[in-house]
């Protein structure tokens, strides 16, 4: 039921936030191509003229299939770690366990996720290429089977390690906050909803900073083609993250970090509370 109620949970945030994460990645794609007009709003505005509203969703089947790989896994895994501490001890677990279980949960969620990822990735910053270098894919599953023929099956887990770096991260800012901030709060605020919101909105905050970088490079090697030489641009996480520090300036490891903390706070409280609310109407776990 955990791993039911977290895919049902993210599936529902992500068709709220898709437009602003495809928003994000143009950002993060015209910042590598040294563009200026990063303002989200002015994005915004020329996709819906160029291309209308609909374009803002592409890739949504890459998303949904992604929340039911990656946020089934870690609100599953880190809730039946999390019930389990639970029951055995007849308390909630302290936040040193809580960290622990959220950067499990973390790692495992994101592995499993990747193909999705990846795909959703060059869906999303498609467009932005050459037209005889774009892939032009029509769905997740045609984007999966044409990954594995073209570059072979491991292929859909590039950029797997900066991916799971970030969820790792992302996890432990988002778990860890939200769960102590809605016991701390018990004493000062009485609804339940209440207290949900207010550590969603913390947790949200926390894990854009922390986990920006981590997907700004993420994106970078899951998009890349090779060039004219046969090579690819970036060999890996760490030559990504030099490269990027050198030809964009290292401030840009944040950039759109606005448009990136309105993709993951909504995204977060509506996942967070709405997990939340159906353990608590089912009587997985009690209201706190």
């Amino acid at each position: 039921m955990n791993f039911l109620i977290g895919g049902l949970s993210g599936c529902f945030a992500t068709c709220v936030v898709q437009p602003v994460d495809y928003l994000k990645v143009q950002i993060q794609v015209r910042s590598e191509l040294g563009g200026k007009g990063l303002s989200p709003i002015t994005i915004l505005k020329e996709t819906i003229a160029t291309h209308g509203f609909k374009k803002l969703y592409v890739g949504l089947d890459s998303a949904l299939l992604r929340q039911v790989l990656y946020t089934s896994t870690r609100l599953g895994v880190f809730y039946q770690l999390h019930d389990r501490y639970n029951k055995k001890h007849k308390k909630k677990p302290p936040i040193q366990i809580n960290m622990l279980y959220s950067m499990i949960c973390g790692a495992v969620g994101a592995a499993v996720g990747n193909p999705a990822d990846l795909c959703l990735v060059r869906m999303q910053a498609d467009s932005n290429l050459p037209e005889e270098q774009r892939r032009n894919y029509k769905n997740v599953v045609d984007a999966m089977m044409r990954t594995v023929k073209e570059e072979g099956v491991t292929s859909l887990w590039r950029g797997s390690g900066p991916t799971i770096i970030r969820a790792i991260v992302m996890n432990f800012a988002l778990f860890v906050p939200f769960e102590e901030a809605k016991k701390a709060l018990i004493p000062y605020v009485d609804s339940a909803n209440t207290r949900r919101i207010l550590g969603a909105v913390l947790a949200g905050f926390v894990g854009s900073f922390l986990s920006l970088p981590f997907d700004n490079i993420k994106t970078k090697l899951q998009k890349m083609k090779k060039g004219p030489d046969g090579k690819f641009p970036y060999k890996g996480v760490f030559d990504a993250l030099v490269k990027t520090i050198n030809n964009e300036g290292a401030a840009r490891l944040w950039v759109g970090l606005n448009t990136y903390f309105w993709r993951i706070s909504p995204h977060v409280i509506i996942t967070f509370i709405t997990a939340d609310t159906l353990r608590s109407l089912l009587g997985i776990a009690p209201p706190h």
